[in-house]
């Protein structure tokens, strides 16, 4: 059974003040170091759709593994009937709902440092069901400030968790404010915008964490006493409210914090 992808499609079509009717360049250069600046913890693919067309710039090989496509023939189609059909309507009402946000929220010039984060189950290679987590970058936009392309990464996390949170983040990058945690099953009003939760230094840590290093590992990859870790890593834990390392990664990855 493949998901109804007109829902999803509808609410792109709804918005089309805010894509682009223009073909806008992207250098590849510009790609190679946005993707290698963006975090993911689990197997991932990424892909350049243009909005003007729906056709793919670029796919990642890692797709093959993942999904069993072929980066060379794959569709924007091809992707999106990989979704599980009972979560399109999920994923329909993030769309919408993220892009209000984006074009109501924040201003044309801050756009391209935030990034929209949800999760929700995906078909995989073997025929199997996994949760993902979506994120989506803003590349391009044309002279009206309209949408162009869109830098879209997958990753598989359903090595930390089984079930969606239900829940939508547009995440603000480089310092910017961000809307977390928002509701999107019962039309809850959209929170308001707040500062990032921990320090850039305890998402260093974080990150480092995430990929299984000890405090005194981190230590010596960040030129930083164990102590100075050690410290952050209770500050860390007391701001996320959680009671262990598995469940801090769970959370900010699900929440579209890494």
């Amino acid at each position: 059974m493949k998901p109804d992808t007109q829902l999803l499609k509808a609410v792109w079509e709804s918005s089309r003040q805010h894509l682009s009717d223009t073909h806008v360049g992207l250098e590849r250069y510009d790609l190679d170091n946005l993707v290698s600046s963006v975090f993911s913890s689990g197997p991932f693919y990424f892909y350049v759709v243009d909005f003007k067309t729906f056709h793919l710039d670029y796919v990642s090989p890692s797709i093959t593994a993942i999904h069993g496509l072929q980066p060379e023939t794959v569709t924007f189609q091809d992707i999106l009937d990989c979704v599980h059909p009972d979560d399109m309507g999920f994923v329909s009402r993030a769309e919408q709902r993220a892009i209000e946000i984006v074009y109501e929220r924040i201003p044309p010039e801050k756009r391209k440092l935030y990034k929209i984060s949800y999760c929700f189950r995906f078909r995989t290679a073997d025929g199997s069901y996994q949760l993902f987590n979506h994120q989506a970058i803003m590349l391009t936009e044309d002279e009206n400030n309209r949408l162009s392309k869109s830098l879209n990464i997958h990753t598989n996390i359903s090595h930390l968790s089984s079930e969606s949170n239900h829940r939508l983040s547009v995440i603000g990058m480089l310092g910017e404010p961000s809307f977390l945690n928002i509701e999107i099953e019962n039309e809850a009003p959209v929170p308001a915008a707040s500062q990032p939760l921990f320090t850039d230094r305890e998402m260093e840590v974080i990150r480092l964490l995430s990929q299984g290093m000890t405090s005194r590992e981190i230590a010596a990859r960040l030129y930083i006493a164990v102590d100075t870790v050690k410290n952050h890593r209770k500050n860390i834990m007391k701001k996320s409210a959680c009671k262990n390392v598995g469940q801090l990664i769970t959370k900010c990855i699900t929440q579209g914090l890494l």
